[in-house]
């Protein structure tokens, strides 16, 4: 018999998650949420048809101090990324991920919008959902010590 996976089952150990279909997003998107990043760290392949961007997200799976831990979010079969508000290339201004949204279209098309801090957005069109968080290093405490609040609205 296959056990479900537990949310503490994760520990210490680097993260990599799928999301095929649209109801696998949101535990992603929930992992991403208060990610930081510089504008530099963004990529599109056209050819390759990859948008990647490496983060810095919170460890919300583990709550035992404030931690961080860079990760990559790639977003596969990537047709057309655009974007608003958002400098790309520029490796001075971090940018805030908020949340991570797919929008269907016909036939499996669809697209994954990012919205960031600021009215900021980044809107990457695709053929078929295909998602991947993998963490890239070791968590490492965060240097606000704090953990992100959101106030009430």
């Amino acid at each position: 018999m296959v056990k479900d996976a537990r949310f503490e089952d994760g520990g210490e150990k680097a993260l990599r998650l799928k999301a095929l279909e649209a109801e696998e997003l949101p535990v992603i998107a929930s992992l991403v949420q208060d990610a930081v990043f510089p504008g530099s760290e963004m990529t599109w392949d056209r050819r390759g048809r990859r948008f990647a961007l490496l983060l810095n997200r919170f460890r919300w799976e583990d709550r035992r101090a404030p931690e961080r831990v860079q990760s990559v979010l790639t977003i596969e079969d990537a047709t057309k990324v655009a974007s608003q508000g958002v400098e790309r290339g520029d490796g001075d201004t971090v940018l805030s991920l908020l949340t991570l949204a797919w929008e269907p279209g016909e036939d499996g098309t669809g697209a994954c919008v990012l919205t960031l801090a600021g009215d900021g957005a980044i809107r990457v069109e695709v053929e078929a959902l295909e998602v991947t968080l993998t963490d890239v290093t070791r968590p490492y405490l965060a240097p606000s010590g704090k953990v992100p609040e959101h106030p009430e609205g």
